[in-house]
């Protein structure tokens, strides 16, 4: 699985990498034939609360592209929360089949 993290507006640092990479191999037991996952992370209006976005995208042949978008107080928490939409999205469409 191909798996790419882009950082909007700030530098990204190995430990948050490692977490997304780590978070992302989870995901890929979840659905043996998904082939990319994208993560999109940015702030959102710097000095508030809640100001980390994640956007999670996942491609699974055969199937519409999976879309979740977070925002939480830190980056993990957005991601967790987006892989949970995420890991929703791909038992429903399992149920459909």
């Amino acid at each position: 699985m191909d798996i790419r993290i882009q950082a909007i507006h700030f530098d990204i640092s190995e430990k948050l990498t490692a977490f997304i990479n780590k978070k992302a191999e989870r995901l890929a037991r979840h659905n043996v034939n998904m082939t990319a996952a994208d993560f999109t992370l940015k702030v959102v209006k710097p000095e508030t609360a809640m100001n980390k976005e994640a956007v999670v995208k996942v491609t699974v042949p055969q199937q519409n592209e999976i879309v979740a978008t977070k925002t939480a107080d830190s980056f993990e928490e957005a991601v967790d929360l987006a892989l949970e939409a995420i890991e929703r999205q791909l038992e429903k469409n399992k149920a459909k089949k």
